[in-house]
C-alpha cells in the first residue's frame, strides 16, 4: 500500500490486541455466549501528544446471549520497536527492522549505518504447537538514519530487499503478550522479497503475504521503466551482491510461511496464483478460493480457485474480473462476470520461471499503434497504452507471468486505482474491496482501450461490497468451482469517503467518515468490518469499526500523525483471547495540506519528547513501535 504519498511508508506497528477473558473471570459463570460487540468513539486528536501518539479510549460493549450487558474499557500497549535488538540471525543480536542479504548479512548503508525498516505491514498471529507467533512483514526503508529519503538518496538504492520477522510470543494469563524470540525470514531459496505489503493467516494456519511488484513492473522503452532498472540493480548488488541477475519475474508473488513449533518455518514463493502488484491474496474459509487486492494504477480484479483444498500449490485457475457498470450513484454498482486466464501447477508454473522468461519471450509489444489488426490495445499497471500480441504457445506463460496485462489483453476489466485489502464475510458471503482512491482510470475517459468503469472523482475512496455465489460460469461457459465467486458490487452509504475542504489542521476529509481505506479485516464473531486508513487527506489515519448489522461506522484508534494503519487481523480466540492487530506507518510523513504551525510545533514536540539521533533526525520518525490494545473479554 505505498504511493498514497509520494514515498510509500513508514512504519510504527501498532498491534490492537484485545485480550478476551473468560467470563469466569469476568464475574460470569462459566463462558457465555456473545450476542454483539459495539464500540464507543475514540475521539479526534486535540494535544500535541494525542497527535504523535497512537492511542485507543474506545469501550468495548458486549452483549451477551442471556441478555447481560458489560463494558470494556480497551487500552493501547507495547509490544517492540523496530530499533529493539529482539531479532537473532546465526548467532548474532540485531534491531527487529534490520535488512539482510542472501548470506543473511546485515545490510548496511553508505554511511555505516544499518539499514533498519520503519514499516511493519502485515501481521499473522498463529498457534503453532499450542504457542503463540507473530509473522509479520516490512514493507520497504523509508529514512536512512541519517535522514535522507532512502528513495532520493544520493549513492544508494531507491528500493532495498525486504524481509518478514518470526517471533515466538509469551503470554500471559490477562492475554498481554511480549516477545520471546525473534528472527528475520530467510528468503534466499526463493530469491529474496520485494515489497512485502499486506497479508494475514490462512485456512490451513500458515501466513501468506503480498509481494507487490511496484518498480519491476515496467517494460523496455515504457515512461517508468527506469523504475524497472533501478529495482533490478537494487536486488541485483544489495541482495546478490552482483553474483546472481535479478530477474522481474522472480518476484510479485504471494509469499507462504509456514511456521514450527520451537519457530522454525517453511517458505514458498507461490507461482502458480500469479504475478502482479498483490496487495495481498485472502482466503476464503473454503481454502480454495482466494482474491486479491490488486494495487497501484489500472489495476484489476483476481481470483484464484485451487484444485485441492488448503494446498495451492496442487494447482489451480486464475480469473480476471469484468466489470458490467450498472449504475455511477453513490460510488457505483456493477455486475460481474470473470475470464479464466489459465491452469497451473506450482511445478508447472515453476519450471517456466526457471527458464528465465522475459517479457519479450511471452508477447510481441509496441509502444505505439503497429496498424496491426493481430495486435491489441491495452493499459494495466499503467496510463501507457502498449500494443501486445501474444506468442504461440505462451498462454500458461502469460497468465501467471503478466497476469494483469493478459487480463487486459482477454477483455478484463484493468481500470481500478489502489486497489488495496480484500476480506470474506463468511456468514452473510460477502467480499469488502478496499479501493483507496476513485481517480484516473476509474472516471469516464476517451481514446483508451476500454471504458468500463465509469464513476464520479472521489479522492477519499471507497470500499465495495460484493455479493458472492455459487454454481457460476466463467465467459466460456466453464464452471468456476467454488462458493466465493464475486457476482454484484456497490458500495454501502458508511463507506463512501467524504472529501471537504481543509479544516483548520489541513484535513482535507470528513473526520467521521473514512478517508482512503486501506486495510481491511472482517470478525466474524464482532460482527464488525475493521478498517484502517492510508491517507493523504487526514492529518492522523483511524481504524473503524463498521457494524454490518446496525450499519455504525465507529473510529476505535487514532493513529500516530502521518502514519498509515497496516496490518489489521482480528483473531477471535486464541487460547482465550482474542486480538485484533494494527501497523502503523511513515509517522511524521506529514500530510501535503497541513496546517504549517501545527507541523512546526509537532516536530518541536516530537524532538523534545523523544530526542534525535547522531545526525540531528528526529526519533520520532525512526524508532517504531508494535504494540496491542487489551481488554476485550471472550468472544464464543
Amino acid at each position: 500500500m505505498p504511493m498514497n504519498r509520494k514515498h510509500l511508508t513508514l512504519g510504527l506497528s501498532v498491534a490492537l490486541s484485545l485480550a478476551l477473558m473468560s467470563c469466569t473471570a469476568a464475574g460470569g459463570a462459566g463462558t457465555k455466549a456473545v450476542a454483539s460487540v459495539e464500540f464507543t468513539e475514540t475521539p479526534a486528536p486535540k494535544t500535541d501528544m494525542q497527535y504523535l501518539g497512537t492511542y485507543s479510549t474506545s469501550v468495548a460493549k458486549v452483549k451477551y446471549a442471556d441478555g447481560s450487558v458489560r463494558d470494556f474499557p480497551l487500552s493501547y500497549t507495547t509490544l517492540f520497536h523496530n530499533t529493539d535488538m529482539t531479532n537473532t540471525v546465526k548467532g548474532q543480536t540485531y534491531a527487529a527492522g534490520q535488512l539482510f542479504d542472501v548470506a543473511m548479512k546485515p545490510i548496511m548503508d553508505p554511511n555505516g549505518d544499518p539499514v533498519i525498516a520503519e514499516t511493519a505491514d502485515a501481521n499473522s498471529l498463529l498457534s503453532v504447537g499450542g504457542k503463540p507467533y507473530l509473522v509479520n512483514h516490512w514493507e520497504y526503508d523509508w529514512l536512512l538514519a541519517n535522514g535522507q529519503d532512502a528513495y532520493k538518496a544520493e549513492n544508494w538504492y531507491s528500493r532495498s530487499p525486504m524481509t518478514m520477522n518470526v517471533s515466538a510470543l509469551n503470554m500471559g494469563a490477562d492475554g498481554k503478550l511480549s516477545v520471546n524470540t525473534q528472527t528475520s525470514v530467510d528468503f534466499s531459496s526463493v530469491g529474496g522479497g520485494w515489497i512485502f505489503c499486506a497479508g494475514g493467516p490462512t485456512p490451513w494456519g500458515t501466513h501468506l503475504g503480498g509481494e507487490e511488484d511496484y518498480d519491476l513492473y515496467y517494460v523496455p522503452g515504457e515512461k517508468a521503466y527506469t523504475t524497472t532498472v533501478a529495482g533490478g540493480k537494487a536486488m541485483t548488488e544489495q541482495y546478490f551482491h552482483n553474483t546472481k541477475v535479478a530477474n522481474p519475474y522472480d518476484y510479485g508473488f504471494p509469499m507462504e510461511v509456514a511456521v514450527k513449533p520451537g519457530g522454525g518455518y517453511d517458505v514458498t514463493k507461490h507461482y502458480e496464483m500469479g504475478r502482479g502488484t498483490w496487495e495481498l491474496a485472502r482466503f476464503a474459509a473454503d481454502g480454495r478460493t482466494a482474491i486479491y487486492g490488486d494495487d497501484g494504477a489500472y489495476s484489476g480484479l483476481f481470483m484464484f480457485v485451487g484444485d485441492k483444498q488448503n494446498d495451492p500449490k496442487a494447482g489451480g485457475s486464475v480469473y480476471a474480473a469484468k466489470w458490467n457498470q450498472t449504475s455511477d450513484a453513490a460510488g457505483g454498482a456493477a455486475e460481474i462476470t470473470w475470464i479464466k486466464l489459465g491452469h497451473g501447477t506450482y511445478d508447472e508454473i515453476k519450471a517456466l520461471h526457471d527458464r528465465g522468461l522475459t517479457i519479450n519471450d511471452i508477447f510481441s509489444l509496441s509502444l505505439s499503434d503497429p496498424g496491426d489488426a493481430t495486435y491489441r490495445p491495452t493499459r494495466a499497471g499503467s496510463a501507457q497504452t502498449i500494443w501486445l500480441k501474444l506468442k504461440p504457445g505462451m498462454e500458461q506463460a502469460a497468465a501467471f507471468f503478466e497476469t494483469r496485462r493478459y487480463a487486459a489483453y482477454l477483455g478484463a476489466t484493468t481500470e481500478f486505482t489502489k486497489g488495496e485489502g480484500v476480506t470474506f464475510n463468511e456468514a452473510d458471503k460477502k467480499l469488502y474491496y478496499a479501493i483507496s482512491y476513485v481517480q484516473t482510470s476509474m472516471k469516464a475517459e476517451e481514446g483508451v482501450p476500454t471504458d468500463d468503469v465509469r464513476l464520479p472523482e472521489n479522492k477519499a475512496g471507497a470500499t465495495l461490497t460484493f455479493d458472492l455465489a455459487s454454481g457460476r460460469s466463467d465467459t466460456a461457459g466453464g464452471a468456476i468451482p467454488s462458493a466465493y465467486v464475486p457476482t454484484k458490487a456497490y458500495v454501502e452509504p458508511a463507506l463512501l469517503g467524504r472529501p471537504m475542504a481543509a479544516d483548520a489542521d489541513g484535513n482535507t476529509a470528513a473526520l467521521d467518515s473514512v478517508a482512503n481505506t486501506d486495510n481491511l479485516y472482517y470478525s466474524e464473531k464482532m460482527r464488525t468490518l475493521f478498517i484502517g486508513e492510508d491517507s493523504g487527506l487526514h492529518v492522523n489515519n483511524f481504524v473503524w469499526a463498521y457494524n454490518v448489522d446496525t450499519k455504525k461506522l465507529t473510529r476505535i484508534l487514532s493513529v500516530a500523525a502521518g502514519a498509515e494503519s497496516t496490518g489489521l487481523l482480528a483473531v477471535d480466540n486464541m487460547d482465550g483471547h482474542a486480538y485484533i492487530m494494527s501497523n502503523n506507518q511513515h509517522q511524521g510523513d506529514w500530510i501535503s495540506t497541513q496546517n504549517k504551525d501545527l507541523t512546526a510545533r509537532l516536530e518541536a514536540a516530537a524532538r523534545a519528547q523523544w530526542g534525535v539521533n547522531r545526525y540531528d533526525v528526529p526519533n520520532y520518525k525512526l524508532n517504531n513501535s508494535v504494540g496491542y490494545i487489551g481488554g476485550l473479554p471472550g468472544l464464543q
